[in-house]
């Protein structure tokens, strides 16, 4: 089974061939094709380590949806000081589905 480990968004995932990844939101919309910076390719025997790409590898995926993350509490609290603030967030993503390692 290969995998390749990729960078968007200023972070590295590892992916294979056939799974949906959740990604850092992009700027393209749903049913399109995208290809990534590719940084490791592997195999059954072998591994590709590029610097900092891999010279001649592709990922390619197609954007399944947009979304937004569940929602995450940020509580601050100072205990006998009187002080607690309370603050949400939900972090933007974008579903791609892997269609090829190569």
């Amino acid at each position: 089974m290969s995998y390749a480990i990729i960078r968007s968004g200023g972070k590295q995932f590892r992916v294979a061939e056939g799974e949906t990844v959740r990604l850092p939101s992009l700027n393209e919309e749903a049913g399109k094709s995208v290809e990534f910076d590719v940084l490791v390719v592997g195999g059954d025997n072998e591994t590709r380590v590029g610097s900092p790409m891999v010279d001649g590898a592709r990922v390619a995926g197609t954007i399944v949806e947009h979304g937004r993350g569940d929602k995450i509490i940020v509580f601050k609290k100072k205990r006998r000081k009187q002080y607690k603030r309370t603050q949400g967030h939900r972090q933007n993503y974008t579903a791609v589905k892997i269609d090829s390692i190569g």
